[in-house]
């Protein structure tokens, strides 16, 4: 069963400009996609539309076959900058959702200390994100989507501003995390490499407007130790010329 699905999305500002033409793709429950276009193209754009803060111009995005008309409980959205407050503790971060969902605060601290445990922030609960590293702060975003029990994923290049080491710690981290929560994941990237590695399914779309080039299929992905294998490389080759003929 389809969980997102985007049926001849359309997307046009009031200014005029268009990001998006009748986009179409689906993803399967528990199913991994990764979508990518160069700067510009309306990834971002459709990552909101997504997480219900756009409502597209044209065609509809569906959740389990209903259309999105608000944020949808069931989804989680993990924003490029992380998206903490800085005035806010790391418990207080995590601990938020379930406050705007009409938790009382305790309760929502008490709820995530386990989560927070589980990410590696135990004994870090009462830093501010300024004292935490790029690493730990998407550590942070990340407990604070699950805290909701999310059951979709919904990410905007939550690795782009990290160093080489950390990025790919955290891809590993992520893959991990999927596999064992079997959440459906939408991951918005300009990393090739990255598509390939986290996408079980790879979106590769136009310049802007953004239109679907090609939907590719990625089956091996999944796997720790994919990184390393050939078909990893061949399949970024793959992935390296169909963005190479449109970009």
């Amino acid at each position: 069963m389809a969980v997102v699905e985007a049926v001849n999305l359309g997307m046009v500002y009031p200014d005029g400009t268009r990001a998006l033409k009748k986009v179409s793709f689906s993803v399967e429950d528990g199913e991994s996609c990764a979508i990518i276009g160069p700067s510009g193209c309306g990834k971002t754009t459709l990552l909101f539309i997504f997480s219900g803060l756009l409502r597209p111009t044209e065609g509809c995005a569906l959740i389990e076959g209903k259309e999105i008309v608000a944020p949808p409980k069931k989804a989680a959205l993990i924003l490029q900058n992380y998206g903490l407050f800085p005035w806010k503790t790391v418990i207080e971060n995590v601990a938020l959702g379930l406050q705007i969902r009409g938790m009382k605060a305790k309760d929502a601290k008490n709820t995530v200390k386990p989560i927070l445990s589980k990410l590696g922030l135990e004994g870090f609960e009462n830093h501010y994100p300024k004292q935490l590293s790029g690493g730990m702060q998407q550590r942070v975003a990340f407990a604070r989507a699950l805290a909701i029990k999310p059951k979709i994923m919904l990410m905007d290049e939550p690795f782009s501003s990290l160093d080489a080491l950390s990025r790919e710690k955290l891809q590993n981290f992520l893959l991990e995390l999927w596999m064992k929560e079997r959440l459906t994941m939408l991951l918005v990237t300009h990393s090739i490499e990255e598509a390939v590695f986290l996408g079980r399914q790879i979106v590769v779309l136009s310049p802007r407007p953004g239109k679907v080039v090609k939907i590719i299929e990625n089956p091996m992905a999944g796997s720790v130790e994919y990184r390393n294998m050939e078909e990893y490389f061949e399949k970024c080759r793959e992935v390296r010329k169909s963005v190479g003929a449109t970009w």
